[in-house]
């Protein structure tokens, strides 16, 4: 299926959209809300002419741009509620024709007709829509911020499609609507309910629309996921049929800044390892920038190392620069010391920024470790990923980029095509177990908790153990980060399914622990901080505890602390 067809098709399912539905009463009710037979084509048909318009004055274009959208929405709204008035109270409408001489052919717009009900009040309400339209459409964001870009005559073929998708829906509708209502008989009064109706229809979404709460419905509606099938569907239809017709030309800055957002600069670094200083201005027109979102402890991040650096020795000669953002997610991450530590141990050789105040974390409006975003050599954010994986693809682009900044420089650089295996890195499989946090903001399923004294919380062992949940046993304090253990005799119970299980763990002094696996000691499953079964915690790290040399499978663990003062928070596997 070519784009143009699932423009036209995307147009249908718009119908089906939250983002038209305070459009539809609009549409529907001046369809069907008179005897001439061509109502629905004229309405529909001059609202697929608006969308087309005036997506290009004031979407594709900057023709418009000092102009707000609370001023569109208001001529809109306003357009929409003088119909609704006209309707309710049809009588002080042709007083104030008589009045002002309108049915007396002015050649003002509104006053050629006999009244609104006439042809050109048609087509003014549906031009009238288009400054407001907007779309849920997967492909109509894709044909305004990549197609238009690139080729504006083929843009404009798209949208038109997309147009008579959505106004030929809309014209059955209303055609069916109108049938309905001629059966019904209930046009025959000028002034009966049903007219007057449809004007209080009207007034009340000129008023949404005029206010603006017609874009706070939208939203949430599809914040609560109404409407997901659709849009849903729309999307895979893009993404397996339209790999290959997307055009993919070359790109100027100019086109770019439509369709890329700039880079944001790093905000109040609180310091840097593995180099003096760095922003990433000095590096823009030089370089290409993988800008990565991590911290240390994460073991999603910590899966992701062996890439980086592979990449940063493979393209640190070609172009490429990456600079790693550590935002921490504990409070011992923030020390400069550990993330050196760190850098050290998992062979990190690119510079590092911490990020301890999360001013970087906030201007790019990060929710997520890790994150990848690729800076183009004008400065663009052209790619973001977010998590693992994906690899393959990641690097695709890291070539593509340093390819373009070869055009453009001319320096007689040779790009490396192949790409990065993951036979040659450590690439984690089999893991069914997410990364599970202790402290409470992120986790209210602590075990069986009997009562609760000055902050202290006793907890029994459980019956039962369900899998990828915390269970602890014996007194601890909660907090929002961390437990931490009070009585000599507290464990941590976990039912896991991984090869590699890592406690992020610290205490004042030094805490032993013995290790069980399925009730049993550790033993050839001991992790690299596990001795003769024991674990020794003191220092405010990740702690390697189990390694199975069987591979992944599922397990029970339990913890038995000896001793207070243990502080744990969070489980991650690998």
């Amino acid at each position: 299926m070519t784009l143009l067809a699932i423009s036209f098709f995307a147009g249908v399912l718009t119908v089906l959209a939250p983002c038209i539905l305070p459009l539809l009463p609009i549409v529907i009710g001046r369809s069907v809300g008179g005897q001439h037979k061509y109502r629905p084509l004229i309405v529909s048909g001059s609202l697929a002419v608006a969308v087309v318009v005036f997506t290009l004055l004031l979407k594709a274009s900057t023709a418009f741009i000092n102009i707000p959208q609370g001023v569109w929405s208001a001529v809109s709204g306003g357009i929409i509620i003088v119909f609704g008035l006209v309707s309710l109270f049809p009588t002080l409408w042709e007083k104030i024709s008589t009045r002002f001489k309108l049915l007396q052919g002015s050649n003002q717009l509104l006053g050629k007709s006999k009244s609104y009900a006439g042809v050109k009040g048609d087509v003014l309400l549906g031009l009238s829509l288009g400054p407001v339209f907007s779309s849920c459409s997967p492909t109509y964001f894709l044909i305004l911020a990549t197609v238009l870009p690139q080729s504006y005559a083929t843009g404009i073929v798209y949208l038109v499609a997309y147009a008579l998708g959505l106004s030929l829906v809309l014209l059955l509708v209303g055609y069916l609507g109108q049938r309905i209502v001629k059966r019904l008989n209930i046009l025959s009064d000028a002034h009966g309910w049903f007219k007057r109706g449809l004007g209080i229809l009207f007034i009340i979404v000129g008023i949404f629309i005029f206010t603006g709460t017609d874009k706070k419905l939208q939203a949430s509606l599809i914040e609560k996921g109404f409407f997901d099938t659709t849009i849903n569907f729309e999307q895979t239809l893009l993404t397996e049929k339209m790999k290959d017709e997307i055009p993919n030309m070359p790109q100027i800055p100019q086109d770019k800044s439509k369709q890329y957002p700039r880079y944001r600069e790093i905000v109040k670094p609180s310091g840097f390892v593995n180099s003096d200083g760095v922003t990433l201005g000095e590096l823009v027109g030089k370089k290409v920038i993988l800008l990565d979102f991590m911290t240390y402890s994460c073991i999603n991040c910590q899966r992701t190392f062996p890439y980086l650096n592979a990449w940063y020795e493979k393209y640190k000669d070609q172009g490429l620069e990456i600079v790693g953002i550590h935002t921490p997610e504990f409070a011992f991450e923030h020390k400069k010391e550990n993330v050196e530590e760190a850098a050290q141990e998992f062979g990190l050789k690119f510079p590092l920024v911490l990020d301890n105040d999360y001013a970087t974390w906030g201007a790019y409006s990060n929710r997520y470790w890790p994150r990848k975003y690729l800076i183009d050599i004008d400065g663009y954010i052209v790619y973001d990923h977010i998590g693992e994986g994906k690899y393959d693809v990641t690097e695709r682009k890291v070539q593509e980029l340093l390819k373009e900044r070869e055009v453009r420089l001319s320096e007689g650089m040779k790009i490396s095509s192949d790409i990065t295996e993951p036979s040659d890195v450590e690439v984690p499989v089999g893991v069914g177990s997410p990364e599970t946090y202790f402290g409470l903001a992120r986790n209210n399923n602590l075990g069986v908790a009997v009562s609760e004294k000055d902050g202290v919380v006793t907890f029994v062992e459980p019956d039962q153990v369900r899998a990828n949940r915390i269970y602890l046993v014996g007194d601890w304090k909660v907090t929002d980060e961390y437990v931490q253990a009070v009585s000599p005799d507290a464990k941590i119970v976990y039912k896991y399914r991984a090869q590699k299980v890592f406690l992020v763990a610290a205490a004042q002094d030094k805490v032993n622990a013995t290790i069980l696996v399925d009730g049993k000691p550790v033993g050839q499953r001991a992790g690299e901080d596990v001795d003769g079964g024991q674990l020794q915690v003191q220092n405010e790290q990740l702690y390697r505890i189990i390694e199975d040399p069987v591979g992944s499978a599922e397990h029970t663990l339990e913890i038995l602390i000896q001793s207070p003062g243990l502080q744990a928070y969070a489980f991650t596997f690998g």
